[in-house]
């Protein structure tokens, strides 16, 4: 959440067009400087957040390094954010593919196009202390690290209350 309202962040990528590409082949894009404008749009996000200054040297390294592809940045995140959640799970990659066949899959919830609050019904955003919510109320399914810098050591109860049983 920006002062302007939400802001959609994403990582620019190569690809060839017309082709299904393999996720572990999707290279980042570095004709623009996405990483400087991605990291200045959070320090302008949370810069006030009550833990921000606690955990930027924590993720500031995603926009200084360069990897070569997305799923090396997506799984090196996941894993710092992981961490900072205060578990320590470890993050692997599969050797083989596997289509989505049943609703019950719970990969179906990360589709991007997909509106969460629809898609899984076992999930309901508690509201939580957001930097801008005295202009735009308690906007849910930000991102992870919209409860980690608002809630920080309470960001996993947090989310965890959010699961319906």
């Amino acid at each position: 959440m920006g002062p302007n309202g939400p802001l959609s962040l994403s990582v620019p990528v190569k690809k060839k067009r017309g082709e299904k590409n393999r996720m572990k082949d999707i290279r980042i894009d570095y004709d623009t400087p996405w990483q400087k404008i991605h990291w200045r749009s959070m320090v302008a996000a949370y810069a006030s957040a009550p833990y921000f200054q606690f955990m930027r040297d924590d993720l500031a390294v995603f926009f200084e390094k360069r990897y070569n592809f997305l799923v090396d940045l997506n799984r090196d995140m996941l894993a710092r954010c992981l961490y900072l959640l205060g578990r320590e799970i470890p993050v692997t990659l599969s050797d083989s593919f596997a289509e989505i066949k049943e609703r019950e899959d719970p990969r179906i919830f990360i589709h991007p196009k997909l509106d969460p609050a629809i898609h899984d019904p076992l999930f309901h955003s508690v509201p939580y202390h957001q930097v801008f919510s005295d202009r735009f109320g308690f906007k849910s399914n930000l991102s992870i690290l919209d409860v980690l810098f608002n809630e920080g050591n309470n960001a996993l109860s947090i989310l965890e209350k959010s699961l319906r049983a």
